[in-house]
Order: C-alpha cells, then structure tokens, then sequence
C-alpha cells in the first residue's frame, strides 16, 4: 500500500470516528437563548426602536479586523518562492506590527472590556 492511500485511509477512520464520537458526547440542555433564532441578545418579536448596546458592535468590528489579519497572512508560507521573500517577510512583519499596535490601544483604551 502506497503512502497517498494509507493518509486517506487514516484521513476516512479518523473522521468517521469523531463523527461518531461528536453524536453520542454531546449534553444537549437547549434553554430559551439557545433555541432563538437570534444570537446578539435582541427580542426578535420585540420593537425594533429599542435602544442597544454599542460595546456589541464594536467587539464584532475589533474581531473582524483580526479576522482580516489571518487572511492577509496565509499566504504568507509561500512568500519566500518569490523573487523577494525578505520584502514579503517585511511587509507581513509590517501588518502584525501594526495590528499589535491597534490591539494594545484597544486594550488600553477599554474597548475590550464587556462591563464598565
């Protein structure tokens, strides 16, 4: 048996058996939250002029600038097959570099604080 087919018969086992495994460990206790169609806390059925928190919006915005990061720099491992990986590696070494900035200001600035 080659390589390529023993990876993929591992591959097939080892998903089977947490495919498996995920159906039977799983304590559902669902609640009233969890079986709302709805996970930032609003009332769905409830008036739609109610004010909300602002502090919800913001951590979601914090998080999908992070999450913007991690797509910058997954192509990052093939950078140094270019004809310049060292301008690849400053340039990515430049974004983590600022983005690290912007966290410790946020940080420090309170905004990933949930209560005051």
């Amino acid at each position: 048996m080659n390589l390529v087919m023993v990876t993929l018969l591992i591959s097939l086992v080892l998903a089977t058996v947490l495919a498996i495994a995920s159906f039977f460990l799983p304590q559902m206790t669902p609640d009233y939250e969890k079986l709302s169609p709805y996970e930032c806390g609003f009332d769905p059925v409830g008036s739609a002029r109610l004010p909300f928190s602002i502090r919800f919006f913001l951590v979601a915005i914090l998080f999908l600038l992070f999450d913007l990061e991690i797509a910058l720099l997954l192509p990052l491992p093939w950078g140094d097959q270019l004809s310049s990986p060292l301008m690849t590696f400053f340039w990515a070494s430049a974004i983590l570099m600022l983005l690290t900035l912007g966290l410790i200001y946020e940080w420090l600035q309170g905004g990933l604080e949930w209560a005051e």
